[in-house]
């Protein structure tokens, strides 16, 4: 059996986590390493590793996540805007292998991104 990522072990109260809003298909925390006033994750509670290992299966899954930022974005008073990013990969700068939606907030963001 594969080790749980700090995802699940936060899920499962093994580590702590500040999470924000939880149902039975996921958990929205705080970032430990926040990029901006506002940086929460959106983390499915299936144990999905990187976005190519999605199946047709999660496309109401992914689509549950971003429902989810946006009640999160409310709570958290982001009524002048927001990102959403899914880091994919280690060229894409994941570092959990646990599918995450980020939502990033409560500065003007600048573009390009990366």
């Amino acid at each position: 059996m594969a080790e749980k990522t700090l995802f699940q072990k936060i899920m499962d109260r093994d580590e702590q986590g500040d999470i924000l809003y939880e149902d039975d298909l996921c958990v929205a925390l705080r970032d430990i390493n926040p990029q901006a006033p506002t940086h929460v994750l959106i983390v499915p509670r299936k144990p999905i590793p990187t976005l190519d290992d999605l199946t047709e299966q999660d496309e109401p899954l992914v689509g549950h996540l971003f429902l989810v930022a946006q009640k999160v974005a409310a709570a958290e008073g982001l009524t002048d805007g927001y990102r959403t990013v899914f880091n994919n990969g280690r060229a894409g700068q994941q570092t959990v292998w646990h599918i995450h939606l980020h939502l990033i907030g409560g500065r003007r963001m600048s573009w390009p991104p990366g």
